[in-house]
C-alpha cells in the first residue's frame, strides 16, 4: 500500500501566519458626521412611521404615491445605513 506524504509543520506555525495586531489608520470621525448619520437614520424612521399613522391627513405624503414615500423613508435610512461604513 502507498504511503502518503507527509506535511511539514513549517506550514501551520507562527512564521506562516501573522498575529501582529494591525493599527487602524485615519482619525476619529467628526461629531456633524455622526449627527448626520443617526439624523438621516431617525429621519427616514420618523418618515415611515408618520406615513403610517397619518399619511392620508398629510398633504405631502398624499400627493405621493405609495412607493414613493417607502422610497423617501428607506432611502433616508439606508444612506445613514451606509454612513456607518465610514465611521471610527
Amino acid at each position: 500500500m502507498p504511503k502518503s506524504k507527509v506535511r511539514s509543520k513549517t506550514e501551520y506555525t507562527d512564521a506562516a501566519v501573522s498575529r501582529t495586531p494591525v493599527k487602524v489608520k485615519g482619525t476619529p470621525t467628526a461629531q456633524w458626521y455622526l449627527i448626520v448619520m443617526f439624523g438621516l437614520m431617525i429621519l427616514g424612521l420618523a418618515w415611515l412611521v408618520t406615513y403610517y399613522i397619518a399619511g392620508e391627513r398629510i398633504p405631502v405624503m398624499q400627493s405621493l404615491e405609495t412607493w414613493q414615500n417607502f422610497a423617501i423613508g428607506f432611502g433616508l435610512a439606508v444612506v445613514g445605513l451606509l454612513m456607518t461604513m465610514n465611521w471610527r
